[in-house]
Order: C-alpha cells, then structure tokens, then sequence
C-alpha cells in the first residue's frame, strides 16, 4: 500500500471522463471540473472544429460554468486532424493547466484518442502523407470503394478489421500502411500500447446506460438537431468548399447530410442514417471501453444523478487525486 501511495506522489493527476455519446457527459464534467478545480480537455475528434458546432453537439461558451475548455474550436474545417495531432495538443494542454496549478480532466467519446494520451501511446514518427503505398491504396479505394480496402485489412489483420468500421477509410489506409511499413499486424502494436503503465495517477470514469435509453436520446438528439439547423449547418460547410474526403466531413451527421445535398438520397433517408450510425457508433464506444484496464463504470441506473458526483469524487480521493 505504501508503495502504491509513493506511486501516486510521483506521477501528476488526470482524471477521465468517457462514455458513448447521448449519454450526458457534459453535464457531469462541468459538475467534477468545479468540484475538482480542474480544466477540461475535449477528447472529441469533431468538436475540435470551428464551423461545426451543432452536429457535434459541441458544449457553447454560456454552458461551460467558466470552466476552461480546450481542444474546441481549435481547427479549421480544411486541417486534418489525427490521433497524433490530439495526443501532441493535449499533451500540451495538460503541461499547461498542470502550470496554473489545476487537474486536468479529459472528457469525450473517442476511445483512442483517450488512450494515446493515458497510455502515452508511442506513435513514432510520422511518415509522408503521400508516399507510394498510400497514394496506390487511395487510387484503389476511389476506383474500387471503401468496403473493398477493409477486406484487403481483413487478409491481413483480422483483428484491426473486427475493430475498424468499414467505411473509415482514414483508419483502414493507416493499419494497412502500418502492415505495409512494418510486416507487423497494427492490431498487435495497439494491445502492446495498452499494457504500457500510465505515467498519470489516474481516475477513469466511464458514464453508461442501458441501451434502450441510450438509443432513444440519440434518436430524440439527431431529431433536435435537425430542427436547430444541422442541415443549414452542411450546407454552409459545402458552399465553403468542404468535401467528404476532408476528415472533418467523416463526422456523423455530416457525411449523411453532405450525400443528400448532393442528391444521393432523399432527406428522410440520411436521417434515418444518422440514426442507425450513431446507434452503431455508441455500441463501438462503448466495446473499446470495455477493453480498457482499471475503468469506473458508472451506470446511471445504479447511480442517481444526484449522487454520481460524490461518488466520482470518492474514487479521486482513493487514488490519491484529491484530499
């Protein structure tokens, strides 16, 4: 025990907020950000974007409780942005708030960009954008479809295939290019990275519920969004000149309204589409973070709302993370 305490003096506090989207994560991040004195960093791979604020259910300034919020509106709808790019920008985040003397506080939905920075995911270094491989890779994809580039990663990485949706072609390209590189499976070098030890006293919280109810709130969220202009949204991001190759675009909501405007199916139909695939999406979210060591599940059916605070706060005392 004494040796795990000294543990915690030298390693510096994060706390992490996860959970599948439409689960209320908002909300109680404010809540532990103010109960913690800590600044929050988005681990979200669309709020990062200016432009964008309804279909990715960005949190506005007058809901933040003048809690420091970083990693929104931090990119433009033109720049790429990656994993690699996340874990450098929060890293950076962090030092800083770690500076100003407060607890960073990581909160979002998307797994792997949580993991890189928990895990300290080492991603060596970058390679070309357009190398040969690649640029052949995308030829093929644009002639052949993105289906066919997932059952190319099948043959060859099982695994990284059961794990990756067959229509982000972002991800498939980079684990083929990984095989391609390195003769090595990316699915193997990824569970490698999750045993490595967190350099951070960490608390890893993950909100849930039971599926019935998540779906129906993200159903009843697509329908709001809709009515507080996520269409009107798209349709400025394409007069602007985004495409649905732009990684920006691959968004939920984006990619469905972005085929309607160019006539590939009625505006019922990309809704009902939006709909089915962020049902998908929250079921994907929530089996990478069934993977995950060392996670709080926190149901809110065993957990009243009013109670899911002093029990967060309970589990930072524990770890060393608060007095």
């Amino acid at each position: 025990m004494d040796d795990k305490r000294t543990d915690f003096v030298q390693k510096k506090p994060l706390v992490v907020l996860a959970g599948p989207t439409a689960v209320g994560k908002t909300h109680t991040s404010i809540q532990l950000a103010r109960a913690l004195d800590g600044e929050v960093i988005s681990a979200d791979s669309m709020q990062v974007y200016r432009h964008m604020d309804i279909g990715s259910a960005k949190i506005m300034p007058k809901e933040m409780g003048q809690i420091p919020h970083h990693l929104i509106d931090a990119l433009e709808p033109e720049e790429d942005f990656h994993v690699v790019r996340f874990q450098q920008m929060a890293k950076q985040a962090i030092q800083g708030i770690y500076t100003r003397g407060h607890i960073p506080l990581l909160v979002g939905g998307t797994g792997f960009y949580i993991q890189a920075v928990v895990r300290d995911i080492a991603f060596g270094e970058e390679r070309p954008k357009e190398n040969a491989y690649r640029q052949e890779m995308e030829r093929l994809a644009r002639q052949k479809g993105t289906q066919w580039l997932h059952r190319q990663l099948e043959a060859v990485d099982e695994e990284a295939a059961r794990q990756i949706h067959p229509n982000n072609q972002k991800r498939i390209l980079r684990a083929l290019e990984y095989h391609h590189d390195t003769g090595m499976p990316i699915s193997l070098h990824n569970r490698e990275q999750r045993e490595k030890t967190s350099p951070y006293t960490c608390a890893y919280f993950v909100l849930t519920d039971d599926r019935e109810t998540l779906y129906q709130r993200i159903d009843q969220r697509v329908d709001q969004m809709m009515e507080d202009g996520l269409l009107d949204e798209v349709r400025a991001l394409k007069e602007r000149g985004c495409t649905r190759d732009m990684v920006s675009m691959q968004g939920l909501g984006y990619q469905e309204l972005l085929a309607y405007l160019e006539g590939e199916y009625p505006l019922e139909e990309a809704v009902r589409l939006i709909k089915r695939d962020t049902r998908h999406f929250a079921k994907r979210q929530l089996t990478w973070f069934k993977r995950e060591k060392d996670v709080i599940w926190i149901h809110k059916k065993e957990h009243p709302r009013s109670q899911i605070l002093g029990y967060m706060l309970e589990q930072c005392r524990e770890r060393g993370i608060i007095q």
